[in-house]
């Protein structure tokens, strides 16, 4: 914030990080602190260059990633950026086309960072951008790991200055001879064909003019590139494809139907959007297809109010990006703040960015949030070093969403991750992954561009990255290039199985030729018609099944999941986002012996299997909502169990649970404002009932209660269960710590060595959100309101205001239950 650091701040805060479990940090110099003016150091000054050599030097020193935007703020721009080589939108004078700037600034800029938005379409300005780079941060010998690029938000931009001269070389005519089809509004042919040809020259000239431009500079810097290539009116999968780590985005709530998850009510879906996994495979799909061991996202923007956002919450919106293919998360909302400006050093909540979920060391999860790394680096470790096991490749249809009217702004197709519902779900390449997904295949998109690397071998069809696909699926599509179609027939004569979605495609794209081009279209489809590894279906799941592709039929019961492959052995991330799935026998594709490991608790296990009357092997696989696992199968035989045993496995998983009904105390220990309070509580309630104060508390209270087991009680293994916890309880039984539950559910499981007869005494410190507190700092204290741009907003982008809050539910609401979970 204003680049107003030093040396000591940046060391004390990566120290931090460092002990925390992050693996990582990337800088974004943006807008500063009123009253630091003094301290506001200019972007990629001497000054500047300075104390981010250090930063790098001390991030080696602790095992620390250093990460670099290519600017401040965003898009990328600032001073040197003139009208010549500035953002560019068209218009119509005396029946021409010409180029006239946007004149959209650099959107948040720190000190120094401030101007105009490059021309994005046009690789000379950002040739000429980059050199400032050049001439300061290369000279260093200290480098960053990667440099940045966030989301196209380049908006109204959708012309450049050769624009013109590019079409015509690219497209095989001049756009102004037909002018008036390109300004037609009523959809004709000649519009539709003539608006194809616009986006296509738009596409390519984003990806000629700045992912290729700025991923080489990159390379030849010696820094790996991160794009995040939604929002832009180009084909994202090939945009992605040019970064050496593909970035996608999660922002606002998924609005899972997980029992006891909170989606903030005043986040507007209509507004904002939310996240979508079929969004998040142009990313994944592209790392995958091309080999790349990284693949990234921007995670958990918005995903609640400030001072309101909980581990719970943050998890299930994790597991989704891992199922999507996402492998290298990135946490969003943490902004540098000096020790001295915010608790628990003082009584302020430091410096924040305006985005609402903060992770750094004044976030009231801090001190919990180590246990969310770790679960993290658990299962980031393990598919990074897995390789994609998906059967289908599905042809992303572009044409045809280019031969619809846009609604953006420039009158483009901006392919943004917030409203998929826009653009992607409307069309039946959309609906068909959806379906896809539900009914458990896994996939990958192809491009135009990707589709002329593909290759064939004995395995199937080989991409450059080393995966391996059983089959090509073309969804229903009326549009699709000539040149793509005979590397569809090429691919089909060497083998490759081709499936078209009820019909093939009957005309090319674009003006130029269009008829006979188009009858080149129907001339491939004819000769494909006589491919035998070529199917047009009326009825695609059932020739998917009759070809042979596997599908995981468990995930229709509302499992996510992506399978993948490290040597011989199988390995699923399976995650449970619904509300439909509890337990049952699964029948996985990869057949051979079965484990599960939990990255929660960092245990593995054999599941129980029996073997069907067809011969396949089936294993009972218990899954709560807002649970998740590693599903690894490897070779073997199983180990099968009797009839006896497997009634034994279910009735164990439907075992009773135990209430826990005696009165409880709770004590008020550490937090702000300071309260001494005891209270008993007969059932167990929010503690801002117990008092006026207690409805502003934030921190830490213990609650304690005693009990005896049945006497029917016979078990190795318990499972206690904390109901509804607000947010975080750390528990102890006998003395003797169980563990933390932080996410749904709220369960822990321990040995019933920790268990007497009688007389149990169990204590459970929980910690709640410092929303409640903020309630009355707010009123107290609104200077701390202090920075310069947007300052600080709330979910709806409004001027952010807590005294108006109701308090939030805080402690342990229960019911507490304790369950045997296995015999003795």
């Amino acid at each position: 914030m204003g680049n107003a650091v030093n040396e000591s701040d940046i060391t004390t805060q990566l120290k931090q990080f460092a002990e925390a479990g992050l693996g990582g940090v990337h800088i974004i110099p943006i807008y500063g602190v009123k009253g630091f003016e003094k301290q506001f150091i200019p972007f990629l000054s001497d000054r500047w260059l300075a104390v981010f050599a250090h930063t790098v030097r001390e991030g080696k020193r602790l095992g620390i990633g250093v990460d670099l935007t290519t600017g401040t703020g965003w898009p990328f721009g600032g001073p040197g950026v003139s009208n010549d080589i500035a953002a560019k939108e068209w218009k119509l004078t005396n029946e021409k086309l010409i180029a006239v700037p946007t004149k959209q600034q650099v959107k948040r800029p720190a000190p120094g960072g401030q101007g105009l938005v490059i021309d994005y379409f046009n690789s000379a300005a950002v040739q000429y951008y980059l050199k400032r780079f050049d001439s300061t941060l290369t000279r260093l010998p200290e480098r960053p790991r990667a440099v940045y690029n966030d989301s196209y938000e380049v908006f109204g931009a959708n012309w450049t200055d050769r624009f013109l001269t590019e079409f015509k070389a690219r497209r095989g005519y001049d756009l102004h001879t037909q002018l008036a089809a390109f300004l037609d509004t009523t959809q004709s042919e000649a519009s539709i064909l003539v608006h194809q040809d616009y986006h296509q020259t738009l596409s390519e000239l984003l990806l000629d003019g700045f992912a290729k431009p700025w991923g080489g500079w990159a390379t030849k810097a010696g820094y790996l590139s991160r794009n995040q290539a939604h929002g832009s009116p180009g084909n994202l999968i090939d945009l992605y494809a040019r970064a050496d780590i593909p970035e996608t985005e999660s922002f606002g709530s998924s609005r899972f139907p997980i029992p006891g998850l909170r989606v903030d009510a005043n986040y507007e879906v209509d507004r904002f959007g939310t996240p979508n996994p079929l969004a998040m495979k142009f990313a994944s799909s592209a790392a995958h297809l091309l080999g790349k061991p990284l693949v990234s996202s921007e995670t958990t923007t918005w995903l609640a109010n400030h001072f309101q956002v909980s581990l719970s919450q943050i998890k299930p919106q994790v597991d989704e990006l891992l199922a999507a293919g996402i492998n290298h998360i990135f946490y969003h909302g943490t902004p540098y703040s000096p020790p001295s400006e915010g608790w628990p050093q003082v009584d302020s909540p430091g410096w924040l960015f305006y985005a609402s979920t903060n992770y750094g060391p004044s976030s009231h999860f801090w001190p919990h949030l180590p246990l969310l790394n770790r679960y993290i680096e658990r299962c980031q470790t393990r598919l990074q070093a897995s390789k994609p096991d998906n059967d289908l490749l599905i042809y992303f249809p572009i044409h045809d969403l280019w031969s619809t009217r846009a609604k953006s702004a420039g009158g483009i197709h901006q392919l943004e991750v917030h409203h998929v519902e826009r653009w992607l779900l409307p069309q039946p390449f959309g609906r068909l992954c959806e379906q896809l997904s539900q009914r458990g295949y896994a996939f990958d998109y192809l491009s135009d561009e990707l589709l002329k690397s593909l290759t064939i071998n004995k395995q199937g069809i080989h991409t450059p990255g080393g995966a391996t696909y059983q089959a090509i699926l073309i969804p229903r599509t009326t549009y699709l290039p000539e040149s793509s179609l005979r590397l569809l027939d090429r691919l089909a004569r060497q083998g490759a199985r081709i499936l078209f979605d009820s019909q093939l495609p009957q005309q090319a794209p674009g003006f130029y030729n269009h008829q006979s081009r188009s009858a080149e279209v129907q001339q491939i489809g004819k000769a494909l018609r006589q491919q035998k590894t070529v199917t047009i279906s009326q009825d695609i799941f059932k020739t998917l099944t009759q070809t042979g592709i596997r599908v995981e039929s468990w995930a229709a019961e509302g499992l996510s999941f992506i399978r993948k492959h490290r040597g011989d052995t199988t390995q699923y991330f399976i995650t449970n986002l619904g509300n439909q799935f509890r337990q049952n026998w699964v029948k996985f594709s990869a057949q051979g012996r079965v484990f599960r490991y939990d990255p929660l608790t960092d245990q593995t296990q054999t599941l129980p299997a029996r073997k069907e009357s067809n011969g396949r092997t089936e294993v009972f696989l218990a899954l709560e909502p807002g649970q998740s696992c590693f599903i690894n199968v490897v070779p073997g035989h199983p180990t099968l169990m009797s009839s006896a045993e497997q009634n034994q496995v279910v009735n164990r998983a439907s075992t009773k649970p135990i209430p826990l009904s005696n009165p409880w105390q709770v004590q008020f220990l550490k937090g702000r404002p300071a309260l001494t309070l005891e209270a008993a509580l007969p059932a167990l309630t929010s503690w801002t009932t117990l008092s006026d104060s207690a409805g502003y508390f934030w921190g830490t209270a213990r609650y304690t209660t005693t009990f005896d087991l049945p006497t029917n009680a016979n078990a190795s293994t318990y499972q206690l269960d904390l109901g509804d916890v607000r947010e975080v309880a750390d528990v102890r039984l006998n003395g003797q710590p169980v563990g933390t539950a932080w996410c749904i559910p709220f369960r822990l499981t321990f040995p019933a060595s920790l268990l007497k007869p009688t007389g149990n005494k169990l204590e459970i410190d929980v910690t709640n959100l410092s929303a409640n507190y903020m309630r009355r700092y707010d009123r107290l204290n609104p200077g701390w309101k202090k920075f310069y741009d947007i300052n600080i907003v709330d979910i709806r982008y409004r001027p952010f205001d807590a005294t108006r809050w109701d308090a939030q539910p805080s402690g342990l609401l229960g019911p507490i239950m304790l369950t045997p979970i296995g015999s003795l």
